[in-house]
């Protein structure tokens, strides 16, 4: 790759090549699939060929702990559901919740948006998993990339992100962003 490609791709081609590389190393059960540019949960699962609920949608939350306390949270929860923020709040004890802003969120994913690994990288983001995704054998997300996704044997992602596995998901409603809150937060 020469050095003008890598300035216009560097942190999604970082994050992506990361995560083969753990995956490989670690023995874990996955595939690529590769398809047309997408981010959209509902779409990009028609895309692979399978059901919205086998995707691991992902989400990072703000939640303020107190006046002075911010703590980021990568939520992940099947692909039918929505995150559900006031449980995020309550989960980690905060006075207010939000989605964290797109700058914010994809600096910590590592990844533009739609395209956020269930796995965390980055020493601020606490991965919150749902565990209705371990009813689920396999696991679909895009792999840092919107044209290049990921079948990840379930029993393997938790092996290897090793979540916090609480209760964050609700059922969401067609036509839903995925949130279950308003884009303004939760006091």
């Amino acid at each position: 790759m020469s050095g003008d490609d890598r300035a216009v791709a560097e942190p999604d081609v970082d994050r992506y090549r990361r995560l083969l590389s753990d995956l490989d190393a670690a023995g874990a059960d996955y595939r690529l699939i590769d398809h047309a540019p997408e981010g959209r949960t509902d779409l990009v699962s028609a895309l692979r060929g399978h059901e919205v609920g086998h995707a691991a949608k992902c989400l990072i939350a703000m939640v303020k702990i107190g006046k002075k306390q911010t703590r980021y949270v990568l939520a992940v929860v099947p692909g039918d559901a929505r995150v559900d923020l006031p449980a995020v709040k309550a989960l980690l004890g905060g006075s207010y919740v939000a989605v964290a802003d797109k700058t914010k969120a994809e600096a910590l994913a590592g990844s533009v948006s739609g395209t956020v690994l269930p796995f965390t990288y980055h020493p601020q983001l606490e991965l919150i998993a749902d565990p209705a995704l371990l009813q689920i054998p396999e696991l679909y997300f895009n792999a840092a990339r919107l044209d290049r996704s990921i079948a990840l044997a379930t029993d393997d992602y938790i092996r290897l992100a090793q979540p916090r596995l609480a209760p964050i998901a609700q059922m969401a409603d067609s036509g839903d962003e995925g949130v279950a809150v308003p884009r303004g937060g939760v006091r």
